[in-house]
């Protein structure tokens, strides 16, 4: 099945509103959109994970000296 794409067009002077299908240049910008946004996602994602990793690293090198868990606690 094809999907068929819609463009809303809403002059504001006149009010008028018109629906049209997109161009298959409209298509294809939005497919690589779509892509970039993926993986800016994916990116923003990857940051999130490294760093939740790296605080675990951080506090079980503490613990590792001997901080006890209130004690790195209060270091955040």
């Amino acid at each position: 099945m094809t999907d068929i794409y819609k463009a809303v067009e809403l002059n504001c002077t006149t009010g008028e509103v018109v629906e049209r299908d997109l161009t298959p240049e409209e298509i294809a910008q939005r497919e690589i959109d779509a892509a970039a946004y993926a993986e800016d996602q994916a990116i923003r994602q990857a940051a999130v994970e490294a760093k939740a990793a790296a605080k675990a690293s951080a506090e079980a090198k503490l613990a590792a000296l001997g901080l006890t868990p209130e004690e790195i606690a209060a270091l955040r």
